[in-house]
């Protein structure tokens, strides 16, 4: 009996083995990375389908031909005085101007127009701006740093003057900050005593002139478009004599940095905020100082 109840436990109950199930594999598993690699290839033979900036067809065309452009009202202007003039000859109509008759009246507007036009192009053509060229500055290169300040604080300032010098038209830069100069770097004036030294700042004085009082005393930037048509033009010595544009940028409550250019109004609107947001940068620097 015993032997029988061990045959019945050792024998399965079902008629078929009982198998563990096969492993489901996704098929996009083994061909994932294959698929990666045909979709990275397709996107970038396609073509960048995203905005791009529009161009100015017309714009474009008037200034590279602004000659042209400035003379065609007179072409136009004379070709409708040939028209009329043809019209008339070939009509059969008397030059004689006959008030009473259409056709007379409609030559004299068309005469009038096409003369307006002549005068109208021939102002464009004696009416051309005037373009700007930089100057190249009177003076000799000079590269003075205060060494008692902190290391970051010089390769702050060497890295504004580098910006300055290379985005702009700043071709002079001075950086006074308490009752020191700091940087006196780029050109500047001879000294009287020897014509190979740059003059030296005296900070003392450019204080007590109107032209820092007045860029201290608002807090903002101060831009001399025209440096030569302005009289504070002599309390700054230590720029060169033919400095075309500056300014004032003040540094906080304790400092104060002219930049000087090489070109009339060279400096845009753009240049003008970066510049003073790098002010306030070296502003911050320069009071850990």
């Amino acid at each position: 009996m015993e032997a029988i109840v061990r045959l019945l436990s050792a024998t399965p109950r079902t008629p078929f083995p009982i198998r563990p199930a096969p492993r489901r594999t996704s098929p996009f598993r083994s061909s994932s990375r294959v698929a990666l690699v045909i979709l990275s290839s397709a996107s970038s033979q396609k073509a960048y389908k995203g905005p791009r900036p529009r161009r100015d067809l017309v714009g474009d065309w008037v200034a590279s031909n602004d000659g042209l452009v400035r003379s065609l009202p007179i072409y136009v202007g004379g070709l409708s005085l040939l028209v009329v003039l043809f019209n008339r000859t070939f009509s059969g109509i008397a030059f004689v101007t006959d008030a009473s008759s259409s056709q007379s009246r409609a030559d004299i507007l068309t005469l009038s127009l096409a003369v307006t036009n002549v005068l109208a192009g021939l102002v464009w053509l004696s009416i051309r701006p005037k373009y700007i060229s930089p100057v190249a500055p009177c003076g000799v290169e000079c590269r003075r740093i205060n060494s008692e300040i902190a290391d970051f604080a010089i390769n702050e300032l060497q890295w504004a003057w580098e910006s300055f010098s290379s985005v702009t038209c700043c071709r002079s830069l001075v950086v006074i900050y308490g009752d020191d100069c700091l940087l006196q770097i780029g050109v500047a004036s001879e000294s009287p005593n020897d014509c190979t030294v740059a003059m030296t700042v005296d900070v003392h004085n450019f204080l007590q002139g109107s032209l820092c009082r007045s860029a201290m005393g608002s807090g903002k930037q101060s831009y001399l478009a025209n440096l030569s048509l302005y009289p504070g033009r002599s309390e700054l010595p230590f720029l060169p004599s033919n400095t075309q544009s500056i300014i004032l940028q003040p540094l906080g409550d304790r400092g104060i940095a002219i930049i000087g250019g090489d070109t009339i109004r060279g400096f845009s609107n753009l240049d003008q905020a970066w510049i003073t947001l790098i002010a306030e940068k070296l502003d911050s620097t320069l009071s850990k100082s």
